[in-house]
């Protein structure tokens, strides 16, 4: 997935209204936004296409899936109908589970990533310990596409080490978090970032003093 200025906005806002001004804001400085839920619940799946309509920007869901197979594959089947370009899921459930979501997103020829390990303090207790075999797991899915914290560089370069330097890695954290941006980009793709620049004032300016 190609990326404009390796920058994802993560729009966690609990209106279309809100979503509206700050994507006007930022549309000449990215082109890939992170739905998770607050927007989905808020607004309904339709956002997805009323925001690609709207400003052409590829969409990833950020649903971290986590269920047995066969749910996975009913929520990937009408995130993707809804026009997902990619959605994320976690892997701490196993290859079934994870499969079932591999499945669908190459049936709809859009993207999955696999979530490793999360960026918050807390993943340390139970999901950091997991991470290390959940790359070695997608690595031998055949997954390409991974998300790894920004928070602990240590951590995405070991991820990184594990999926290889063709592996695409998308990385939470910067800003508010505490992630630094530059330093993240010299092992992931991509930095994903929210409320750095969604509660900022002029969210153009946020998106420009990132990429300095």
């Amino acid at each position: 997935m190609n990326i404009k200025n390796n920058l994802i906005l993560a729009l966690d806002v609990g209106s279309e209204k809100e979503a509206i001004q700050i994507c006007d804001s930022v549309k000449h400085n990215i082109d890939t936004i992170k739905i998770g839920y607050p927007l989905a619940l808020a607004e309904g799946l339709e956002i997805i296409q009323k925001l690609k309509d709207k400003f052409d920007f590829k969409v990833i869901c950020d649903f971290k899936v986590a269920d047995i197979d066969a749910t996975n594959e009913k929520i990937c089947e009408e995130t993707f109908k809804a026009g997902a370009d990619a959605i994320i899921c976690h892997g701490f459930v196993g290859e079934d589970s994870v499969q079932a979501c591999l499945d669908v997103a190459n049936k709809y020829e859009r993207e999955l990533f696999l979530l490793t390990e999360m960026s918050h303090p807390g993943a340390k207790k139970f999901l950091q310990g997991a991470a290390d075999e959940i790359a070695k797991m997608g690595v031998d899915m055949g997954i390409t596409n991974y998300v790894a914290p920004a928070t602990r560089l240590d951590r995405l370069q070991d991820i990184r080490n594990i999926v290889g330097k063709d592996a695409f890695i998308i990385s939470p954290g910067v800003g508010k978090q505490g992630g630094d941006a530059k330093k993240t980009l010299e092992i992931s793709n991509a930095i994903i970032v929210g409320r750095s620049i969604y509660e900022a004032d002029n969210p153009k300016i946020a998106c420009e003093n990132l990429l300095k």
